[in-house]
């Protein structure tokens, strides 16, 4: 007499196969952060590659020269990257305050008059408020930064205004009835919600300076637009490329960084 061997079933036999292919799904996309976050690093790290295996690939005279060495194009970056920075530091500092005190009741009413104020730099082209403040003010460093900070403190401005609005009143009304003050519930509750929308804001304001910046080269005020403009005034097309490639891979580099700012602040859960 034979006996018959019993086979063990698998765990998943009496599961829906829906169920098993979502389950699998899911295990299949939970890939590691970082893995996710490398992929614009790499691509500009072979964008620079590139970059720099055609300049080394060029015969450059003793005017391209000078404007590609490394320490010439680092001074540049550096400049560029002060201007973009602390423009940005003034635009959170003016524009989230300015923001949080807008969505309040005291102020809500000339919410219109001082959005529209703000929507002028956003208005009047990027080249035309450089050289009007030029004009007006003087040239270099400090009023460049005036003018990228007018540029861009819209995006910021409404931002903060937009994250504070959405947040569910429900969550307002517990907090109070809790027993919290209006500034603690703006402090634990409001401005945790908000932080999403308020960086995607800050981003957007990295990447409008980052690129306005360029610009400040017309006022005296440095940074890679130096190298653009060398390259048009000497017809240097080395020198040219060389300048609007690297503002771009910087462009590029500000955003990723933002928006692995954005996932790093953002509250757990949302």
């Amino acid at each position: 007499m034979r006996l018959r061997q019993t086979v063990p079933q698998p765990a998943t036999a009496g599961v829906a196969p829906a169920m098993v292919t979502e389950e699998r799904i899911a295990r299949q996309s939970r890939i590691p952060r970082w893995v996710s976050y490398a992929g614009m690093p790499l691509f500009l790290a072979l964008a620079s590659l590139a970059l720099y295996l055609w300049v080394t690939g060029q015969e450059l005279d003793s005017i391209e020269q000078r404007q590609l060495n490394s320490e010439f194009i680092t001074d540049k970056l550096i400049e560029h990257l002060k201007l973009a920075a602390v423009s940005t530091l003034f635009v959170i500092a003016i524009a989230v305050p300015l923001g949080i005190a807008l969505t309040r009741p005291l102020l809500r009413r000339v919410t219109p008059l001082v959005v529209g104020v703000a929507n002028i730099g956003q208005a009047v082209p990027s080249i035309g408020l450089l050289v009007l403040l030029a004009v007006v003010s003087g040239i270099g460093f400090r009023y460049a930064v005036i003018a990228l900070v007018a540029y861009s403190v819209l995006p910021v401005l409404r931002n903060t205004m937009v994250g504070l609005q959405q947040v569910d009143r429900s969550f307002i009304e517990a907090g109070r009835g809790m027993g919290m003050s209006k500034a603690s519930v703006l402090a634990r509750i409001e401005l945790p919600l908000a932080v999403p929308v308020i960086m995607a804001g800050v981003r957007t304001a990295l990447v409008i300076n980052v690129g306005t910046a360029a610009l400040a080269t017309f006022v005296n005020a440095g940074g890679l637009g130096d190298l653009i403009s060398n390259g048009i005034a000497l017809n240097r097309t080395p020198v040219l490329v060389t300048g609007s490639v690297l503002t771009g891979i910087l462009a590029l580099f500000i955003d990723w960084l933002g928006g692995v700012t954005e996932d790093v602040v953002r509250p757990k859960g949302l």
